[in-house]
């Protein structure tokens, strides 16, 4: 089957045709469920980081090039266009970094899918279950679509939520809006036109930029396809089309296998911590640290170093010293090992500037070493602590971590977190509400109610 793929080129119609002709009805209810805890994380996370100076900022500039009044935006008076709102909703639920995490790409899935058909629920009617099928859609498109550049493709440097994103917020606004099969296809090469964002941006605003295009460039891509705006036949899979370009060795097989019959959305993943998805196995293990008596006893001190053993991703990603902003903190691994030995948690305030300015902080940070383990999952690490006059260290290894697939969040646990970023976000809206309304999604004629919910009071 490979082959003739490779040589007939086929992998983007084939993708576009299962988008045109999926039904609400082929989606196992387990698929369901999880769509509705991915939105429900959606909010969670976008309504903490609605009054962030990011936000802010992005919002002034944003709206000064408004077309209309037409989209609500997530835990703010103001309403603006429907790309700017898909734009600046996907920003506020990634900015920081708390949303979901598609295993084993990294992809922050519904960042850059769900504020595409909220944004278009309010233009347009639309049903619960148009909405989750169309959501369901898109994140399996994206999904597939970084299962075929990684691992290389991170490596490479690009960012790939951004990257991946743009074809799964196309993908999702053209069910929604009854493409032909041919209409996404162009719709895809619209996208692919405008796929980017680079790792080198994590830490800092510009991360957001790339993050919001994605999904205001693959809405936009949808918006013009229905007009018949064409584009290339194999955006995808073509000698020079995204999977060539960004991938040093794609594997154009997992766009297409099992297609149908197994769904990207039961891969994804929810954050108990504000950081990096890498990291989750490290607070997880220097949180279980903190009990233990000899650290408590011994003193911080006289600590010489804290070695972090995981896979080689938890490097490239996290080694960042001396960094100077609760953004950067995020993907710092030298501030969550610090903060989480100090402190003895984990949420927002640990991963803010305020925190990261901290001298005590700073001075532990600074003794985290890193040693990499290929054969670790990312979902695991293990962190050993070595005293100055102690002959052995104190070690904690942690498998999978909570959030992983292995050891998931409960429906409870995603409720609890909306609760709290709900009220810590400002925005006065009712949690209970929201949850509410997402558990019961596919049952709702219009979408646009609960967007109703989610406007700063």
């Amino acid at each position: 089957m490979t082959n003739r793929i490779l040589r007939s080129h086929e992998v983007t119609e084939t993708l576009s045709s299962f988008v045109k002709n999926c039904q609400w009805t082929d989606i196992p209810e387990h698929a369901r469920h999880e769509a509705k805890r991915s939105i429900l994380n959606f909010f969670a996370v976008a309504l903490a980081a609605c009054s962030d100076p990011t936000i802010e900022k992005a919002v002034k500039t944003y709206l000064a090039f408004s077309a209309n009044s037409t989209a609500t935006l997530i835990g703010r008076p103001e309403r603006t266009d429907i790309l700017n709102a898909a734009a600046l909703n996907a920003m506020s639920a990634n900015v920081f970094d708390f949303d979901d995490t598609h295993i084993p790409t990294i992809i922050h899935p519904t960042s850059t899918v769900a504020p595409v058909l909220f944004a278009m629920a309010e233009q347009q009617p639309m049903t619960g279950t148009e909405l989750l099928l169309a959501f369901i859609l898109g994140v399996e498109v994206e999904c597939r679509v970084g299962n075929a550049v990684s691992p290389g493709h991170y490596s490479r440097g690009w960012h790939i939520t951004s990257t991946c994103g743009v074809f799964g917020s196309a993908a999702a606004a053209a069910k929604i809006m009854g493409l032909s099969a041919r209409q996404i296809t162009w719709a895809m090469g619209s996208a692919s036109a405008q796929a980017g964002g680079l790792v080198e941006t994590l830490g800092t605003m510009s991360k957001s930029v790339s993050v919001g295009n994605a999904a205001r460039n693959g809405l936009l891509s949808t918006l013009l396809a229905i007009n018949d705006f064409d584009g290339p036949a194999h955006p995808l899979e073509g000698e020079r089309g995204f999977l060539h370009v960004t991938a040093e060795q794609p594997d154009i097989e997992k766009l297409i296998s099992g297609l149908g019959q197994t769904w990207e959305v039961n891969c994804n993943t929810y954050k108990p911590y504000p950081c990096g998805v890498v990291l989750n196995p490290v607070i997880e293990a220097c949180l279980r640290l903190t009990k233990d008596n000899a650290l408590v006893e011994t003193g911080f001190e006289h600590i010489q170093r804290i070695e972090l053993t995981g896979h080689p991703l938890l490097r490239q990603r996290t080694d960042r010293p001396n960094i100077k902003t609760g953004r950067e903190s995020q993907v710092s691994a030298q501030h969550a090992v610090a903060v989480s030995l100090f402190r003895g948690r984990a949420g927002m305030d640990e991963f803010s500037d305020s925190a990261v300015n901290e001298p005590a902080l700073r001075s532990l940070g600074a003794r985290v070493v890193f040693a990499d383990d290929p054969s670790m999952p990312v979902e695991a690490a293990r962190v050993g602590i070595y005293f100055d006059h102690l002959p052995n260290p104190l070690v904690m290894q942690i498998d999978q971590s909570k959030g992983s697939l292995a050891n998931p969040m409960s429906d409870a646990d995603i409720e609890d977190k909306l609760r709290t970023l709900c009220e810590q976000g400002g925005a006065g809206c009712s949690s209970q509400q929201i949850i509410e309304t997402v558990w019961s999604l596919d049952t709702i004629k219009d979408v646009s109610a609960l967007m109703a919910l989610v406007v700063r009071h």
